[in-house]
């Protein structure tokens, strides 16, 4: 566990270490990642089509920058792909990809997920969010929605564990607030 543990750290790290558009600080790990609370299926991924007419398909290996795909690929990393969905609720088209060295019994893994939405859907999400202990906090894009950090197996240096980005017709998650910044949103 302690060498797995400090690959992902050393993973997270180098990957983070791409991004140079952000002014906030790099993920990195202190724990086990979350799981989706889905099934995650093992059939090679295909993309996904988005419920909204015109908006871009996602996929996995889409949903993050070619540097930080090559960089998990080179690490042995590979992902399950999910529905998306926020306490319960899935989101048509959205995509959750969790990523880990499968090859391995380890619970060091990376969560990324994109779902459009409706403003309906977002508030409805929020207050169910909200209901479980979540808590909401403004974005310069939207507004965040994060997940008790007593009750998160994995949080960022800032303390954040899994965390929803919610802005106009899309919503984001990661396993951590930070590692939110991993994330490209699909064009629509």
């Amino acid at each position: 566990p302690g060498s797995a543990m400090r690959r992902r750290v050393a993973m997270v790290c180098a990957v983070a270490s791409t991004i140079h558009t952000s002014a906030q600080p790099a993920p990195t790990a202190t724990g086990n990642a979350v799981s989706p609370t889905a099934a995650v299926t093992t059939a090679a991924p295909t993309p996904s089509a988005t419920a909204t007419a015109g908006a871009a398909e996602a996929s996995c290996e889409d949903l993050i920058g070619s540097d930080i795909l090559a960089d998990l690929k080179a690490q042995n990393w590979t992902y399950k792909e999910d529905v998306f969905a926020v306490a319960g609720e899935t989101l048509e088209g959205g995509i959750t990809c969790t990523w880990a060295d499968y090859s391995v019994a380890s619970g060091n893994l990376l969560l990324f997920g994109w779902a459009p939405i409706t403003a309906e859907e977002a508030d409805a999400a929020v207050s169910r969010l909200e209901s479980q202990g979540w808590t909401r906090e403004e974005a310069a894009e939207g507004y965040y929605v994060t997940e008790d950090a007593t009750q998160s197996p994995t949080t960022d240096e800032d303390g954040y564990g899994m965390t929803y980005e919610f802005g106009d017709g899309w919503v984001t998650v990661a396993d951590t607030k930070q590692g939110l910044l991993l994330i490209q949103r699909p064009a629509s």
